[in-house]
């Protein structure tokens, strides 16, 4: 597929990222065990570029033992220890930490609506979100402050509104871009 356009920010040189421009970003997910993994790698972005964290995933799966939230809460100093020597990943103790709260956190929210999905798509009544060209809306910044409220770390407004476009609850194929889908700009959905 190199005769077609894809977003500016794809870069072409890179077979991971053009694969996962073309099969994953922006396609609605609806799996639990898809949401969490998504979670735990857009907080490890903040700061990074998506391609580093891409590059490194399956150094993560590894790492992080499949992104099995039941397994992460417990981590403890011997777990945080081993990650923070292991060079395949991300090294930051803030970012491990966070990602230990939150898979309790994860594990909550999945106990009080059925899924996480459940949780994470009522924000638009089920509904894709089509906008580009933005790092953060009034939709991230609700769902940002209820997970802080829920005691997530690391899950500010722009890094939730990575999250809503790597998971497809909002849309952001560029306009020229083929996976690009028509739809109007400021949605009431996101303007609540």
């Amino acid at each position: 597929m190199c005769d077609v356009q894809r977003c500016r920010w794809c870069n072409l040189k890179n077979p991971v990222y053009v694969e996962y421009h073309d099969r994953e970003w922006g396609v609605p997910q609806y799996v639990d065990g898809t949401l969490f993994e998504f979670l735990i790698l857009e907080l490890f972005q903040a700061g990074l570029s998506w391609e580093i964290i891409l590059n490194k995933r399956e150094d993560f799966r590894r790492a992080f033992e499949g992104f099995d939230p039941e397994i992460i809460k417990n981590y403890g100093v011997d777990k945080i220890e081993a990650l923070m020597k292991d060079a395949s990943i991300v090294r930051n103790r803030r970012k491990i930490d966070a990602a230990i709260q939150n898979a309790g956190v994860f594990l909550a929210i999945q106990k009080e609506w059925g899924s996480f999905s459940e949780y994470i798509w009522h924000f638009t009544e089920g509904n894709v979100v089509c906008e580009w060209d933005r790092t953060n809306s009034p939709l991230s910044d609700r769902i940002s402050a209820d997970l802080k409220k829920r005691g997530m770390k690391f899950i500010g407004t722009t890094i939730v509104y990575s999250y809503l476009q790597a998971i497809g609850v909002i849309n952001s194929h560029e306009p020229g871009c083929f996976l690009h889908q028509s739809c109007t700009q400021g949605n009431p959905i996101t303007d609540k």
